[in-house]
């Protein structure tokens, strides 16, 4: 599988509404840089004119130029170590590469190679997830991840004392790079499959994340509902603030309550309890 990168020259304060255009046009995968923003996309899912149009609209608005590039399976470790990071989320959880330094300082340390996976914890959908999971008690929880990506919440979740995570995504570049997120986490209660909420094995879980975009979530919130145990947390985020009111009337439609908010930069993530 190849993808196309998208290298966006932009003012900075369009970076979060260019993903969430991009997002909605397939792209998966983002990388901030100091003039803007890199975007991946599967090429089977790439149309050019429909991301050209896009652009062509926010042109009125501020000064854009861009470039697309093939990228070769092989080649992407070369392209997201030229800046990928090691972060801190609150004062608990350090995320970083195998090449970076340990910090044995923190409770929670997780390694995460992401190759074409998105979700490095840089992101503030993902980290709100993750700050989320702090609150909520995961000793021995059965734990469903949607769209897992690079495991990264997976990891998490049985770091935090989960006996059990089913993990998939559709895309088998995230079901592989969850599968090496694993073994570099030695965490061993994580299963790990390529498919939809749809052909998930109807099981009951105590907590249930989704780190998606708007449109999935409100389709698959009701699917969310049906696999959450008596007094379940479901945790999702991929959204804007904007988008929470829909968000909760689909959620409250299937009798779920909204317990706990979190925001950033105009991001949002919210819990919800069967």
């Amino acid at each position: 599988m190849s993808y196309i990168e998208l290298s966006l020259q932009i003012d900075l304060d369009f970076n979060e509404i260019m993903m969430a255009e991009l997002a909605e046009l397939g792209f998966e995968t983002f990388v901030e840089t100091e003039d803007g923003l890199e975007a991946y996309i599967q090429e089977e899912l790439f149309e050019d004119l429909a991301v050209k149009n896009m652009l062509e609209t926010y042109a009125e608005r501020t000064p854009i130029s861009y470039a697309f590039k093939h990228i070769a399976k092989q080649n992407w470790n070369e392209e997201w170590e030229k800046n990928f990071q090691p972060i801190s989320i609150g004062n608990d959880i350090y995320v970083r590469a195998d090449f970076h330094e340990p910090q044995p300082n923190y409770l929670y340390e997780i390694i995460i190679t992401p190759k074409m996976s998105f979700g490095t914890g840089h992101h503030e959908t993902t980290s709100m997830v993750m700050e989320h999971q702090l609150t909520i008690p995961h000793q021995d929880k059965k734990v469903l991840d949607v769209g897992t990506g690079t495991g990264i919440l997976a990891v998490l979740a049985e770091k935090l004392g989960a006996k059990y995570v089913s993990a998939f995504d559709i895309d088998e570049w995230s079901v592989e790079n969850t599968i090496e997120n694993i073994a570099l986490n030695n965490t061993s209660k994580i299963a790990v499959r390529l498919g939809t909420i749809e052909d998930e094995p109807q099981d009951k879980y105590e907590i249930v994340l989704a780190n998606i975009n708007r449109n999935i979530l409100l389709q698959q919130i009701p699917s969310y509902a049906t696999f959450m145990a008596e007094g379940a947390s479901l945790i999702i985020s991929g959204f804007y603030e904007a988008d929470i009111a829909d968000i909760q009337a689909v959620a409250e439609s299937v009798g779920l309550k909204k317990v706990a908010q979190l925001s950033k930069n105009q991001w949002a993530s919210v819990v919800f309890k069967s």
